[in-house]
């Protein structure tokens, strides 16, 4: 249809045409409200599935291709900004590899939350976070790709029996997921010795990337409020294929 790397423009803001960021953007739930649901970083890729909204709303709804997750972009965030690709394939990794680079996973978390940062609901670029957003984007930065919400990473996730007491059967980079009895809402990465990593909010959290523990005698509020909604463990032992999920 159009030559590889051509730049997007109005005009070839084609539905099944496949696209390359070239900058950062933030996407939103619909094609009118300015209420942040996710956002894209340079070099990912989308394909636009509805351009009806151009002449009113000046938004394309897309897929965003890693994660399959459907937003909408405002044109003028990516009008000469995005270049054509013929296609996308998801990469995929063994466990083996998975596992290998859990340490930098950890190690990329830790590092970001040095930087001066708060909670952002929708926020996967940085230095602000939601908590889904902070473990996705983790997990993407060693080359592995995760659902984009909290309960969707929890059932893509291999479910782990653990033991509260001691952890036993937990390991360094598993998910921690939280929640009530019917959803889960929350989710933080395991560091070992009953420590994980969330970006949690300014209502029973610490309004950004912080350091929580698991631990039953732990009296930190923000630590006790977690447990209290600790729903389950999750390994991670593959790489999401793309697919929209419900």
């Amino acid at each position: 249809m159009f030559s590889i790397g051509k730049p997007i423009t109005s005009m070839t803001m084609i539905p099944k045409t496949f696209w390359e960021l070239k900058v950062d953007v933030n996407a939103y739930k619909d094609h009118k409200s300015d209420g942040l649901a996710t956002q894209a970083r340079s070099g990912r890729k989308f394909e636009i599935i509805d351009s009806s909204q151009i002449p009113i709303f000046k938004r394309i709804k897309v897929r965003l291709l890693e994660d399959g997750y459907i937003c909408w972009l405002k044109v003028k965030d990516v009008d000469g900004l995005a270049s054509y690709q013929k296609s996308w394939k998801p990469n995929f990794l063994s466990k083996s590899d998975i596992k290998a680079r859990l340490p930098k996973v950890l190690s990329w978390i830790e590092r970001t939350s040095k930087y001066k940062n708060e909670y952002l609901w929708g926020g996967t670029i940085g230095p602000n976070f939601d908590c889904s957003g902070l473990i996705q984007t983790a997990f993407a930065s060693q080359g592995i790709w995760l659902p984009r919400d909290s309960y969707q990473q929890e059932q893509f996730c291999e479910s782990i029996a653990f033991e509260k007491k001691n952890f036993e059967g937990i390991q360094a980079g598993d998910l921690v997921f939280f929640g009530s009895k019917l959803k889960c809402t929350h989710v933080g990465i395991y560091n070992g010795n009953g420590g994980y990593w969330h970006s949690s909010g300014t209502i029973n959290g610490r309004n950004g990337i912080g350091l929580d523990e698991l631990h039953p005698t732990n009296k930190n509020t923000v630590s006790s409020y977690y447990l209290s909604k600790l729903r389950s463990i999750g390994r991670v032992e593959s790489c999401h294929d793309g697919r929209t999920l419900p």
